[in-house]
């Protein structure tokens, strides 16, 4: 243990100081108190993170409001070229970035480096060249009529409320069109994940972009029902819980605020006979354990025909038991902990419960980590064979690194498993059958699609987001930069006009 604690406090000098941004500038401390962030590796203690309260809330929207007119009136090209000059800053940081990932949440500094750094590159290069492409549109009418377009205007100041699963990749999602369009941002990390929120905020600064375009108000529950409720906030782009999300809703309808929700999911990934077996065993026993588990998009039910269920079972757990679980700082390791003690528990717990079962079988996995792990928050890879699809188990996100597997015998009832949660994020589909393949991917109901091995958000052309308890609002594509910019029509009488 000695080793991984010398390990993660020498990397631990990657760390922003803990801070909010507001206006340009560092504010050291805030009316919410403090917290000290854990190491969900060690389970200690590494930093001391101020937190935004009512004062800071509005000190930030107050910097945005007042940088807004500056920033939309610039030329659509200057933004352009700030966001450009954001992704190369991002892309040039990845080796810190990607350690401050597993020092903050867990994740893999590999699985960051070679995943999530060319994802957020790729999302604001992507959105800066949508900067200078926001047109409007002419509504050709009468020739004797008015001269009548509509065009598009930012919404004013976004408030960006980021998960602490995947803050990087929300940036890019949230925060890259958003100031695409015009916007000015109040960017809310939750204090368990603020370090690469604060980054961002510092690499903003150093590149020249205004002060109050983008402010970082780390913070809890206070900071965040400030922030929904706050009147002078136009839009809110949120990741998270539905649990959180009624809440935010709740709040934000009392000043009509209009929200963008992805939320939550219990994805299912269907496997017909003609699927190739071993391309699907290998993407199932490694996507659905990515970040320990704990991304809201993951398949976290493989749903089998009854033809293949044990050959497809044996092989996804025989892979599974291989993937190396471990220090996250260490190139060699597959999965890292999970982000906190209490998630850990509760995984286990819910693993603890479905193993009571006579019907019911682990494969794999099934228990945290011991000797030189001990002290963090590991979770083995877990496979969980033959749970009622209408159990706990299989209903709801369980956010962690566990598979239910179920069988199902024909096209319509895997799709009636498949569909048979609340959740409506994503689904996969494994066949060699176009016709199945898009007949299927018709029948589920999920916000996409994703068939034979293909991953969801990695394109930014690509809408994304859910239905149901998955949310509302799109991200990704010009559906992602429309969410940023309302419509307003002119119509002008051209009779007499000289």
């Amino acid at each position: 243990m000695s080793e991984i604690l010398d390990r993660h406090a020498a990397a631990a000098l990657t760390l922003p100081a803990g801070k909010l941004i507001i206006g340009g500038r560092d504010v050291q401390s805030g009316s919410g108190g403090e917290a000290i962030h854990v190491n969900p590796t060690t389970g200690q203690g590494q930093a001391r993170i101020p937190l935004a309260g009512l004062s800071e809330i509005n000190q930030a929207v107050d910097a945005a409001r007042a940088a807004l007119p500056a920033w939309s009136g610039l030329a659509p090209s200057q933004r352009r070229d700030f966001l450009q000059a954001i992704a190369e800053r991002l892309r040039a940081e990845g080796e810190s970035l990607a350690t401050m990932a597993a020092l903050e949440h867990g994740a893999t500094k590999a699985g960051v480096l070679y995943g999530q750094i060319p994802f957020v590159y790729n999302w604001f290069a992507y959105y800066a060249g949508w900067a200078d492409k926001l047109d409007g549109r002419y509504s050709s009418g009468a020739a004797a009529g008015p001269f009548e377009l509509v065009i598009p205007e930012p919404y004013g100041v976004v408030a960006a409320i980021l998960p602490w699963n995947g803050p990087l990749g929300a940036l890019g999602m949230k925060v890259a069109p958003a100031l695409a369009a015009g916007n000015t941002v109040v960017i809310k990390p939750p204090e368990s994940a603020p370090f690469m929120a604060i980054r961002f905020g510092e690499i903003a600064r150093d590149l020249g972009v205004p002060d109050g375009v983008v402010n970082i108000v780390v913070g809890g529950v206070e900071a965040g029902e400030a922030l929904v409720r706050h009147p002078g906030i136009d839009k809110i782009s949120f990741t998270g819980s539905p649990a959180t999300a009624r809440k935010i809703s709740a709040s934000a309808a009392g000043v009509l605020t209009p929200l963008v929700l992805e939320l939550g999911g219990k994805s299912a990934n269907l496997v017909f006979p003609d699927a190739d077996i071993e391309a699907t065993a290998s993407y199932a026993s490694t996507f659905p354990f990515t970040n320990a588990g704990q991304i809201c998009v993951m398949p976290s039910r493989l749903l089998v025909h009854a033809d293949i269920y044990e050959t497809v079972l044996d092989r996804v757990s025989t892979l599974t038991q291989a993937r190396v679980v471990g220090d996250p700082l260490d190139q060699a390791t597959f999965m890292g902990p999970m982000f906190t003690r209490a998630a850990r528990d509760r995984v286990l717990d819910q693993v603890e419960r479905a193993a009571a079962r006579r019907d019911v079988s682990i494969t794999a996995g099934g228990k945290r980590l011991g000797g030189a792990h001990a002290d963090g928050w590991f979770v083995e890879p877990t496979i969980i064979a033959d749970p009622d699809p209408g159990s706990e188990l299989s209903q709801t996100e369980l956010f962690g690194p566990v598979i239910a597997v179920h069988r199902f015998e024909d096209e319509a009832q895997a799709v009636r498993i498949a569909n048979s949660t609340e959740y409506g994020l994503a689904a996969y589909v494994q066949t060699r059958n176009l016709d199945r393949a898009l007949r299927v991917a018709r029948g589920l109901r999920a916000g996409g699609v994703y068939v034979n091995g293909t991953y969801p958000t990695f394109n930014p052309n690509l809408a994304f987001g859910g239905v149901g308890a998955s949310g509302h609002g799109r991200e990704g594509g010009a559906w992602g930069i429309e969410e940023f910019v309302r419509p307003k029509t002119i119509s002008i009488s051209v009779q007499g006009v000289s």
